[in-house]
C-alpha cells in the first residue's frame, strides 16, 4: 500500500520523472488541508498563484505535497495568521523581503489589536455588570447580603398574613424592582437606623427622648420611604410586634439585650407626638 494514492518507489510522476520524495512522505491535497486546518480550495488558489506550488503531480494530476512543501505551507500559515497579505507572504518565502522588519511591524499592529481587544473586553465587563445590577435581586443574593433576616419561610408567614392589605401590595410593587444595589443601600439605610436607635438605648436616653423619639422616627420614614406607606398607629403595631415575635426581637436583642423592648417604647412615644396623645409609652 502506498500512502492516499502517492506513487510506489520508483515508479514516474505525472512529470515523467521519478519522485524527488519517498512516496510515504508525500500527501495528497485532502491530507494536508485537514492537518493544516486549511481548504482544499485554499490549496488550489495558492498553487494558482505560485505561492505555493506541490512538488509532485499523481498520473491523474493530482497534487502531492513533500515535506518541504508542507515546511513552505507551515509558514505561510503562520504569516497568514499574522495579517500579512498573500504578495507579502510570497516575498517573504522567496527572500526578498526583510523578514525582521516584517515582523517588527506586524508585532507593533499586534499588540495595537491586543490594545483594542483588551478596551473592549472591559467595555462589555461593564456593559454587563451593569445588566446584571438593573436587574431585580434573587432570594440568593438577598440571603447572601441579609444573612438570618431574609428568611423564606417567614416571606411566606407574611404573604398569607399581609397579603391582602395596601401596604402589601405597596411593598410588594416597590421591591420587586429592586436591583441588588437597591438592596445593598436598602440593608445600608436599616442598619443606620438600628445604629441610631442602639446607641440612644446604650447612652442612657429615656425612649421618650428627643433622641430616642427621633430614632424613632427615622425608623418609620425609612420604611415609608422604601417599602409602604406607614401610618404612626401602623407603626405601634410593628413595634409591639418586635417584642412579640421572638424572630423580630432577635434582630435588636443581638445588638443590646433590651433593644427590642426599648424601639417599641420609642416607637410608641414618637407615635403620641405626632398624633397629639397623652400618656406614657407601654413598657416603661
Amino acid at each position: 500500500m502506498t500512502t492516499a494514492g502517492a506513487p510506489e518507489a520508483g515508479e514516474p510522476t505525472a512529470r515523467g520523472n521519478p519522485p524527488s520524495e519517498p512516496p510515504s512522505q508525500l500527501r495528497t491535497v485532502g491530507e494536508v488541508a485537514r492537518e493544516f486546518g486549511v481548504t482544499v480550495r485554499t490549496l488550489h488558489h495558492y498553487d494558482e498563484i505560485g505561492l505555493l506550488v506541490p512538488g509532485e503531480r499523481g498520473w491523474s494530476g493530482y497534487r502531492l505535497y513533500g515535506p518541504s512543501d508542507l515546511e513552505r505551507l507551515a509558514t505561510i500559515v503562520v504569516y497568514r495568521r499574522l495579517g500579512f497579505g498573500l504578495e507579502e507572504i510570497a516575498s517573504l518565502v522567496s527572500g526578498g523581503a526583510d523578514v525582521v522588519a516584517h515582523l517588527r511591524r506586524q508585532r507593533a499592529q499586534v499588540r495595537s489589536k491586543i490594545g483594542e481587544l483588551t478596551t473592549l473586553a472591559d467595555a462589555i465587563e461593564h456593559a454587563l455588570e451593569a445588566e446584571m445590577n438593573n436587574r431585580p435581586a434573587t432570594d440568593a443574593e438577598l440571603r447572601d447580603l441579609f444573612g438570618g433576616g431574609f428568611d423564606e419561610t417567614y416571606a411566606e408567614e407574611a404573604q398569607e398574613r399581609w397579603g391582602y392589605t395596601p401596604a402589601w401590595a405597596q411593598s410588594r410593587a416597590r421591591t420587586a424592582t429592586y436591583t441588588k444595589a437597591d438592596w445593598v443601600q436598602v440593608k445600608a439605610e436599616m442598619d443606620a437606623v438600628t445604629a441610631g436607635l442602639a446607641s440612644a438605648y446604650t447612652s442612657g436616653e429615656s425612649p421618650t427622648s428627643l433622641v430616642a423619639m427621633a430614632a424613632a422616627e427615622a425608623h418609620r420614614r425609612h420604611i415609608e420611604a422604601r417599602f409602604y406607606d406607614l401610618s404612626y398607629a401602623m407603626h405601634r403595631g410593628l413595634g409591639q410586634m418586635y417584642v412579640a415575635d421572638p424572630r423580630f426581637a432577635k434582630t435588636y436583642e443581638d445588638v443590646a439585650p433590651g433593644l427590642a423592648a426599648y424601639v417599641r417604647d420609642a416607637i410608641h412615644a414618637n407615635a403620641d407626638r405626632h398624633e397629639g396623645t397623652e400618656g406614657d409609652a407601654p413598657g416603661r
